[in-house]
């Protein structure tokens, strides 16, 4: 998985109606964050965005895939990312669209944070005398 600085750029390009936009490298590809939430991902130059029940469809009936993975060993997993369709990467007024709507799935999906449990205090021994 890469993503090339020159997609990156690209694609804030073609973001640049949907607001700020940062992009993180992660495990070889990139992940695509909007207010600290990702709602995209970037995997061999190839961008997908999150997506739900709802949304879901919409990839499909443009003949698009999930992202998949192969961890060493298992079985391939596939996640709710979806593969964007060639045509929204021309279209950016679409393209935001579709990331305002993978934005808001994400907000949706994320979970709170789990509060930490306070340490459980050790009580010393009870002594026999």
């Amino acid at each position: 998985m890469s993503a090339s600085e020159g997609f990156q750029e690209f694609l804030r390009d073609q973001l640049a109606g949907f607001g700020p936009v940062s992009i993180r490298r992660m495990f070889g590809g990139a992940g695509v964050y909007a207010d600290n939430v990702m709602f995209g991902l970037i995997a061999d130059d190839t961008l997908y965005l999150k997506a739900d029940d709802t949304t879901a469809p919409d990839f499909e009936a443009e003949g698009m895939r999930a992202f998949t993975y192969t961890a060493k060993g298992r079985k391939p997993v596939s996640m709710s990312y979806w593969e964007v369709p060639l045509r929204l990467l021309e279209d950016p007024d679409e393209l935001v669209a579709w990331a305002r709507a993978a934005l808001s799935i994400a907000c949706a999906a994320k979970r709170p944070a789990r509060k930490k449990k306070p340490a459980r205090r050790k009580t010393a021994p009870k002594r026999s005398t």
